[in-house]
């Protein structure tokens, strides 16, 4: 089983944890992926881009980090997934795209980063976002934040 924690920095309205943990886990089965715990943080720009600077040397904005925390040929999941929610908003507005439907993207990135999918190349970055879009059809995710 996998097991998923969801944090949210209370001055957020907290993404519905359902919806989180039915798209990460749709994630995760589809690529054979059955035990396993995955934390999911939803914060601030500062968070996580303190975090880039930390771990990747970059100081740069980012929208989600993810960290495996165990090997990556370990059939078990084991990592954490760092969103920023102001980035998601500002993104989402430069590419004219629902806000709920861009945190579902990224929880779905950060989910594919923990498989090992990586975005540095044009080709890797293509693949990943057609698998996005192939799992977000497969999400309702269009009440993420309603209350």
């Amino acid at each position: 089983m996998i097991n998923i924690s969801i944090d949210c920095d209370p001055k957020f309205i907290s993404p519905n944890h359902d919806i989180v943990k039915q798209t990460a886990s749709l994630v995760f089965k589809k690529n054979q992926i059955l035990d396993g715990n995955v934390s999911f943080i939803f914060g601030s720009d500062n968070l996580v881009s303190e975090l880039k600077k930390q771990f990747f040397q970059k100081d740069q904005w980012t929208d989600v980090i993810a960290f495996r925390l165990n090997e990556y040929d370990e059939k078990d999941v084991e990592g954490e997934i760092y969103i920023s929610l102001p980035r998601a908003k500002e993104n989402a507005v430069s590419y004219q795209e629902v806000f709920e439907k861009e945190v579902v993207r990224l929880i779905i990135h950060g989910s594919l980063h923990l498989l090992g999918f990586n975005d540095e190349s044009d080709n890797e970055k293509k693949v990943m976002t057609k698998m996005e879009n192939n799992f977000i059809n497969q999400i309702s995710w269009q009440t993420l934040f309603e209350i």
